[in-house]
């Protein structure tokens, strides 16, 4: 695999080596070894798989006492997939990081601890799973409000994007508890 740091270094794009003919194709999607060696020596206790139409935005979420670094990969269709770091005494806090995740280039993205996480899809369906560092707690969870325009993402979006109720509540960066 080839994991290249993006412009928040601790965000990693993960190249995978896909090796194919005409029955098929094969590919490691995970190795702790190389992980720890490239991202930090982090393990995984949940495994998620979430299914999405087109024009649907799920994000920007995340944990604040139980932080979730995830590893997302798209098996079906194509996602935007951005991560913004929220953490206030980093160089890059408010920053973001963007890239196209789907079926064909079977790329991978780490998002470590201390990100808020979301996604658009830009495809008539995706299928989206993610390994997670710590368990699902949803009393802890906090959501950073997509459009925010001090965080000013480029999303790929031309009409209004499908939301969860929570996620149309969701509080601007300079309202959202940070780490």
């Amino acid at each position: 695999m080839d994991y290249q740091a993006l412009a928040i270094p601790d965000v990693v794009l993960i190249t995978p080596k896909v090796f194919g003919d005409e029955r098929g194709f094969f590919l490691e999607t995970f190795r702790q070894d190389e992980f720890s060696k490239h991202c930090g020596d982090y393990h995984f206790v949940q495994d998620n798989h979430s299914s999405s139409s087109h024009g649907i935005l799920r994000g920007l979420h995340y944990q604040l006492n139980q932080p979730q670094g995830k590893l997302v990969r798209v098996t079906k269709g194509e996602v935007f997939d951005v991560a913004v770091d929220m953490r206030e005494s980093s160089p890059t806090f408010g920053q973001w990081v963007g890239v196209l995740l789907n079926e064909t280039n079977k790329q991978m993205l780490w998002v470590p601890p201390g990100f808020a996480h979301g996604f658009y899809v830009t495809s008539e369906q995706a299928e989206f799973q993610y390994k997670c560092t710590d368990f699902y707690a949803p009393e802890d969870e906090h959501s950073l409000l997509w459009n925010d325009p001090t965080v000013a993402i480029k999303w790929p979006i031309h009409n209004e994007p499908v939301l969860s109720q929570k996620d149309r509540m969701a509080l601007l960066l300079k309202d959202c508890p940070k780490f």
